[in-house]
């Protein structure tokens, strides 16, 4: 076979002055094929053809020779080469990572409990519960005229808000955005399910649908692009806005080339899928794994195809032109040219608002202007305080997305939230009052209870002022009956965790609890509702400025018999492995379903790329850390003995707490370091994986290789399986030291 002749051609899109390059790449792989060869293009910063092509030519000298594809040969070809013709080539064989977290905290640090008045206050509960309508009420904003931030009864907090309410201004905001090839990646999901939907014949407006709503509904292009037609828009979805508020962006040529998106992907999809649907009915009888297998191979020939690359290049140049609409600021992009971060501020709180909120609006007569689903995180300060208070209260909110409407209480939280434990000062729990205690909120007060957090807890009880009935007409009969919803969650919890964990959230519940109403306008001492709301809202935050506040630890410490603990590590990975060959659909687990092959291999993307670490539910590494912390609180409930006597209930459950607190964040760096960057070339290996049966391997191969590689479970001596035990031991021993706790 003749070798590959990598060429670059000049490119200049529609609607743009300047010029980009386009071309294989000899040594990155192809995101579709794993094979190198990815298609890559990159602007060249010129509105100049001749210039752009004498850059191009310089490129295609550097393609021309083999020496120079090794990132060892960065400094020959700086001296030989434009230095922008070197950033081309190289840049992603030396990647530019970054943490949006560090970058925010970089140009917007949060004042600390340590070494100030400040509490840092994470907002946690189920999806439409009312957590952002109580920042709401925290910060001051006016629900009339402000609407900040954003509410609904679906989704609409997508990334982290982290508010700090200070005493004097400016306004200030740093924004972090998603990486430019998550959003591609993102975009090339959404088109290859409105392909398959544009072959089997659907309408205009149904594959509309599917190219502008993602399906983890994090990613709802429509924000950025527009409907089509608002009219047709889904109110089901849409926020509130001012009615005076309107798009500020000419859709007209968004529109054609989202109408002409639809044309070219019918013709792409009718140019693949009738040959593929004919070899397949041939090749395979059985009609479910044949549909599988259709929807694995078109997909994988989408993405192969150039045409379809070029159109999701045209999308990602329509969506990165609403940065355009940015008003100032500082806008921080990579070296491939996409944005970053951007930083902002004002004097006016009016128009400060006005301005982030492109980030974090979701109101549908500005759809189409808005960068909403591509914020990773946004951080506001500014002099926000209450109305119902002349106090100005010391506050960092963490506002992060809903933790959804999932029936498991057992279920674990994504790591992203239970990362954040360890520097938080309180977690404000916030449920519907008017509902029985949900599954989310269920799950969040089990893993605050196993990882030692309890005493952070407080819980918020919304919409209180719809709690009636003929037989609690009074506020202490409603908080009654509030209360006693949570009490078969609690039993539960207690039956499977211990008995101490179900006596901290008792606690909790006992002396933490706030019942709050009519959060949804502006709070005057007008009623006796609204007078009661205030003063739950007073309270709570005194609760939260005293939360720091904790007894000491008693002198008496717990034994621990090292074998135990060697027990419970292979116990969780037994509970971990059974579930995850489940949903793998290679065994049967009573409760879980298998996984559609969609999401796995979304999945074994996003932790190849090192995007993140759960896709839809799907959350390995939470589950795994999960898993052994509730196993190991279990071990630590039950030592052999005390060094001197035994201690009170209540002091043996502050020594838990310390102990399962100081375990759990080590051990989810133990977690992630063995199942995710340990793992990075294999989760990239089955994204790759595809053809006939590349669905099961795919299966195969994160259920085997790579989670039981991550936690191995052989009980005959295995260099492996010790190699992990001994890493779990070895967190549970330096945490001992740490407390003084004795294990043998």
């Amino acid at each position: 076979m003749a070798e590959r002749i990598h060429k670059a051609a000049l490119s200049q899109s529609q609607g743009r002055e300047g010029w980009s390059v386009i071309f294989r790449h000899p040594v990155l792989l192809d995101r579709t094929t794993g094979k190198p060869g990815r298609r890559v293009r990159r602007g060249l910063g010129t509105k100049d053809q001749k210039a752009g092509g004498r850059l191009v030519a310089e490129l295609n000298e550097l393609l021309a020779d083999k020496e120079f594809w090794e990132p060892s040969s960065i400094p020959r070809a700086m001296a030989r080469f434009n230095p922008l013709v070197v950033d081309i080539f190289y840049h992603d064989m030396v990647p530019d990572i970054f943490n949006a977290y560090n970058i925010r905290d970089a140009a917007l640090a949060f004042p600390l409990s340590s070494d100030s008045d400040y509490r840092q206050v994470l907002l946690l509960g189920s999806t439409g519960g009312g957590k952002t309508t109580l920042v709401r009420q925290l910060i001051g904003s006016d629900p009339e005229s402000e609407r900040f931030p954003s509410t609904s009864t679906a989704r609409t907090t997508m990334a982290d808000m982290e508010i700090v309410l200070t005493a004097n201004g400016p306004f200030r905001t740093v924004v972090t955005f998603l990486p430019g090839n998550e959003v591609r990646d993102y975009l090339e999901e959404s088109m290859s399910l409105a392909a398959l939907a544009a072959y089997d014949g659907e309408s205009e407006r149904a594959v509309l649908d599917r190219l502008l709503h993602h399906v983890s509904q994090r990613f709802r292009l429509s924000y950025v692009l527009g409907a089509v037609d608002f009219e047709d828009a889904d109110n089901d979805e849409l926020s509130e806005g001012s009615p005076a508020e309107r798009g500020d962006y000419d859709l007209t040529e968004t529109r054609q080339l989202l109408r002409s998106t639809v044309k070219r992907l019918r013709q792409i999809a009718q140019d693949h899928a009738p040959g593929l649907r004919k070899e397949l009915d041939e090749a395979e009888s059985d009609e479910i794994v044949r549909e599988e297998l259709f929807e694995d191979s078109f997909d994988s020939l989408l993405r192969g195809d150039d045409r379809f690359q070029i159109l999701v290049e045209d999308l990602m140049d329509e969506i990165q032109r609403r940065f355009d609409l940015l008003p100032g600021g500082d806008l921080a992009k990579t070296k491939q040219g996409w944005p970053r971060s951007w930083a902002y501020e004002s004097e006016d709180r009016e128009t400060f608002l006005t301005v982030i909120s492109r980030f974090t609006s979701n109101y549908a007569r500005r759809f189409g202007s808005l960068l909403t689903p591509l914020v990773s995180g946004i951080r506001i300060a500014g002099p926000f305080s209450p109305k119902w208070t002349d106090r100005q209260p010391k506050l960092v909110l963490v506002d992060g997305e809903g933790l959804g409407h999932t029936p498991d209480p057992a279920a674990s939280l994504p790591t992203a939230v239970t990362a954040r434990f360890d520097h938080i000062d309180a977690v404000l729990l916030v449920d519907n009052a008017t509902q029985p205690m949900q599954a989310a909120t269920v799950a969040a007060m089990r893993n605050l209870a196993s990882s030692g957090q309890t005493d952070k807890l407080i819980f918020c009880f919304t919409h209180f002022d719809a709690v009636t009935g003929d037989n609690i007409p009074t506020f202490r009969l409603k908080q009654q009956h509030v209360l006693a919803s949570a009490d078969s969650a609690l039993i539960s919890i207690g039956e499977q965790l211990g008995s101490f964990a179900e006596r901290g959230l008792r606690q909790r519940l006992r002396s933490a609890s706030f019942f709050l109403g009519d959060l949804h306008r502006t709070l005057i001492p007008a009623t006796t509702s609204e007078k009661r709301t205030i003063e739950q809202l007073q309270q709570l935050l005194r609760a939260v400025e005293k939360i720091v506040d904790r007894p000491g630890l008693a002198e008496s410490r717990p034994v621990y018999d090292r074998m135990n603990l060697v027990l419970a590590a292979r116990q969780a990975a037994e509970e971990f492995h059974s579930g995850w060959q489940a949903r793998m659909g290679l065994k049967a687990k009573s409760g879980v379903t298998r996984v559609h092959w969609r999401i796995t291999r979304a999945l074994a993307r996003r932790l190849g790329e090192g995007w993140g670490d759960e896709y839809l539910g799907l959350n390995p590494l939470a589950d795994l850390h999960k898993a052994m912390q509730e196993s190991i609180y279990r071990f630590m409930q039950n030592p052999l003995s005390w060094t001197r006597g035994v201690p009170s209930d209540d002091e043996k459950q502050r020594i838990f707490s310390k102990f399962a607190e100081d375990v759990s964040v080590n051990l989810l760096l133990v977690v992630t370091r063995r199942m995710a960057e340990e793992a990075i070339q294999q989760w990239r290996q089955a994204f790759y994986l595809s053809g006939k049966g590349s669905t099961f391997r795919r299966a195969k191969m994160i259920a085997g290789p790579i989670l039981e590689g991550a936690a191995p479970l052989a009980y005959a001596p295995d260099p492996e399986s010790s190699k992990f035990l001994n890493g779990i031991i070895d967190v549970v021993r330096k945490a001992a030291e740490r407390n003084k706790i004795v294990l043998h």
